[in-house]
């Protein structure tokens, strides 16, 4: 390989809600003995899936696959109400960890079927964080991805309210928004977007650099939405080459000159690392900030008082993973805790 150099788009990785989330699990595998059980993954990123698992997390598709009296995580993606409910009915001890972005839109579509609205919802086909969105109002929703599908929407009788999952392309989203508007021209949107920011930002500090890149490398799963939508950023704004990975060991051999590198959301700094390693830039990495993001989500209500209870009696893994001796969740890096939990 003979990369010259790589420029490296922060913000990239982590979002708040994706810290929260694998923060989350870990005090529920510190806590209880094995198996936790987790409904759907608690992220999208096998890597992260994978060291859970190793722990023995099982995370199963259906809430009746938990054993009685086992404690259960919600997924980051949000969860439809009769999930929630039925997890509750089952497990001895329950968390969502659903993010609060994704609780806005839920609320966002409760309040707009409520007051008679048909909803239309821009998001992916069998996305787990659309489905659980949808099954709020299911009678009032309707799923489309592209400005063709609008075009094919019924004409409603009753006013139209526009909404989305949260790691959408801002690209996707704004030719369906104008297409929408267009069609229906007293449509209601919130007043503040649904996407999520971590999206948004990391898709700009990727436009940073991607034109001056002679190939950009993107770390994240394939079902992971804002990993497919960097890549496909990538291509779009004409960088010549454009490779997803899980690993570093997935990296090309062949690169060369300028790479560009950036993480989904999802997506731990280790594997950022194991790639910079891989690459070996002989000019060095350049870190390109667009913004700093210092948002922060608490662990989940259900979660504060067992983190109470168990910091009573000494430290332990995530204690560690801050570097001093207290139980301050803000200062511990979801991607220590990881490195913890080998």
């Amino acid at each position: 390989m003979a990369v010259d150099r790589v420029l490296l788009a922060a913000p990239r990785g982590f979002c708040a809600g994706v810290e929260m989330a694998i923060k989350a699990l870990a005090w529920m595998v510190r806590a209880f003995e094995p198996p936790v059980y987790c409904y759907h993954e608690i992220v999208h990123n096998k890597v992260v899936v994978e060291r859970f698992e190793a722990l023995g997390v099982v995370f199963v598709d259906d809430i009746d696959e938990v054993p009685e009296g086992r404690p259960i995580m919600l997924s980051a993606h949000g969860s439809a109400p009769e999930v929630v409910e039925a997890a509750r009915r089952r497990g001895s001890f329950v968390v969502d960890s659903v993010c609060p972005l994704v609780t806005k839109v839920h609320h966002e579509v409760k309040v707009r079927a409520g007051k008679g609205f048909d909803i239309v919802y821009v998001g992916h086909e069998g996305h787990e964080e659309a489905i659980g969105t949808m099954a709020v109002a299911p009678h009032a929703t309707h799923r489309v991805e592209s400005v063709d599908e609008v075009a094919a929407l019924p004409a409603f009788e009753q006013p139209v309210a526009l909404l989305a999952q949260t790691t959408l392309s801002h690209r996707d989203w704004a030719s369906v928004l104008e297409a929408a508007r267009t069609r229906f021209p007293a449509l209601w949107t919130p007043g503040r977007s649904d996407l999520c920011f971590a999206t948004t930002n990391r898709q700009a500090a990727l436009m940073q650099i991607a034109e001056r890149c002679d190939a950009v490398v993107v770390i994240g799963s394939a079902n992971s939405s804002n990993t497919r939508a960097l890549e496909r950023l990538a291509l779009e704004v004409g960088c010549p080459e454009v490779h997803r990975v899980n690993h570093a060991d997935e990296v090309p051999g062949h690169l060369s000159g300028v790479v560009g590198v950036t993480a989904g959301a999802s997506a731990p700094e280790e594997l950022v690392e194991a790639v910079l390693e891989r690459l070996a830039p002989a000019r060095g990495v350049e870190e390109l900030r667009t913004t700093t993001e210092e948002e922060y989500f608490p662990p989940p209500r259900e979660l504060r008082d067992l983190i109470g209870a168990i910091g009573r009696f000494g430290p332990i893994g995530l204690v560690a993973a801050a570097g001093r001796g207290s139980l301050d969740d803000r200062m511990i890096g979801a991607s220590s805790v990881l490195a913890t939990l080998r």
